[in-house]
């Protein structure tokens, strides 16, 4: 698939870069925290083992699924398959309805991966990073990308999601997603406005709290509105920002900073 004549993996891998880039120069100069563990050395052994994650999930996605998500919505196109074509519904209204369902899909997935006990052997990678900056939003096992991309794929075949309005979703969920972990300081009323619609680093924080009553609390990585309609929104922790543990209560060490103890995670006894 092609947008302005420029190919889906180079189109994603330019957005991508550019929100990257940009969100790091904003935690260089707006920092939400200053803890050793987003400073320094620490912050680079974080950083090379969760760029590492995201190099290694990338590598096997393209070897398992090389069209991903939007391979899946070019063929669900090619053959008609969908409620929305079924529907007759119009490109644009269709493809607005397909990126607010699968909004709620990833909303849905990502409580599933807390709920389940099996699921949440793998997740834990992600939560197990005792920082909390733009990298951790790319620090999901190999296992949970495939995961994802099978339930994306089920629910992209099941409504006949239009090829753009994937891509586009995407895109912004690979952006909100570096956004709301990046480790920013936003003025308390910005805050405030953009939670309504979207999830902000200071909601999504306290979903990486140790607490575990503020873990199983706004699952959102883009839209807001799942966590508020089905009762899972916090508006705050019981804990300062400058005071509250982040990651999980077990892993209090330099162990999840490690690239291998990290992908044998999953594997290891539940505690």
């Amino acid at each position: 698939m092609t947008l302005f004549g420029i190919g889906e993996p180079a189109l994603r891998l330019a957005f991508f870069a550019a929100i990257f880039l940009a969100l790091a120069m904003l935690e260089l100069f707006h920092p939400r925290l200053e803890r050793p563990e987003l400073m320094r050395a620490l912050k680079a052994r974080r950083w090379f083992t969760n760029l590492s994650v995201l190099v290694l999930s990338s590598l096997i996605l393209r070897l398992i699924f090389p069209a991903a998500a939007t391979g899946v919505a070019l063929f669900a196109a090619a053959h008609g398959y969908g409620l929305l074509p079924m529907l007759g519904m119009p490109p644009l209204i269709g493809g607005i309805l397909a990126f607010v369902i699968l909004d709620f899909a990833i909303w849905l997935e990502h409580v599933f991966f807390h709920k389940v006990p099996l699921f949440w052997r793998i997740h834990r990678v992600h939560h197990a990073d005792t920082g909390l900056d733009l990298t951790t939003a790319l620090r999901f096992h190999p296992l949970e990308i495939m995961l994802s991309v099978l339930w994306k794929s089920a629910v992209i075949l099941a409504i006949g999601a239009p090829p753009e309005s994937v891509l586009v979703f995407e895109i912004v969920l690979n952006g909100a997603a570096m956004f709301n972990h990046a480790n920013l300081k936003l003025p308390g009323r910005i805050d405030g406005l953009l939670r309504r619609l979207i999830v902000t680093p200071d909601m999504h924080a306290i979903h990486h709290s140790t607490e575990p009553d503020e873990t199983d609390s706004n699952y959102g990585f883009n839209l807001s509105i799942w966590d508020r309609l089905f009762s899972t929104y916090r508006g705050r922790s019981q804990h300062p920002p400058d005071v509250m543990g982040i990651g999980l209560a077990q892993y209090r060490n330099p162990l999840p900073y490690r690239l291998f103890w990290s992908l044998f995670l999953p594997f290891r006894k539940l505690k």
